[in-house]
């Protein structure tokens, strides 16, 4: 089984509220051999929401308590962050997932983020370092 961005599965879940539907990732959803899974809903954020971004580093970063996950309105959504990751590694574990598909450029799924100047900064999301640290292996689109 494989773990999945749900907005890559053409669910409507990204903060802007829109999707980014991958044929490759809908067609392993369809299959049965991919699970959809939103870490920022699964962390109690609503959609849309504000577009955030991690500070001063990465996501590995946010889970040694280094830095935060602050919105565009400068609230601070760590905790978010993290309860959403920590819930995507409880599924992928429920389901035996050894690999994931994720959304690049993204604080929480995302292998490489854009920072607030629109510049690629590289570095994982809060998820891809919570799963890759369980040894998930973890690839971007």
């Amino acid at each position: 089984m494989i773990i999945v961005s749900a907005c890559l599965a053409g669910v409507a879940c990204r903060y802007d509220g829109k999707s980014c539907p991958d044929e490759g990732v809908i067609s392993l959803v369809k299959a049965g051999r991919a699970l959809p899974v939103c870490p920022e809903q699964l962390g109690g954020l609503c959609t849309p929401r504000e577009p955030a971004e991690i500070q001063h580093g990465d996501g590995a970063d946010v889970l040694a308590g280094r830095t935060i996950v602050l919105d565009r309105a400068g609230r601070d959504v760590t905790g978010h962050f993290m309860k959403g990751a920590t819930e995507v590694l409880r599924l992928a574990k429920l389901v035996a997932a050894t690999e994931a598909i994720v959304r690049a450029e993204s604080p929480s799924c995302g292998s490489g983020k854009i920072s607030s100047r629109g510049e690629l900064v590289p570095g994982d999301g809060v998820t891809v370092s919570l799963l890759k640290q369980h040894g998930i292996n973890v690839s971007a689109r």
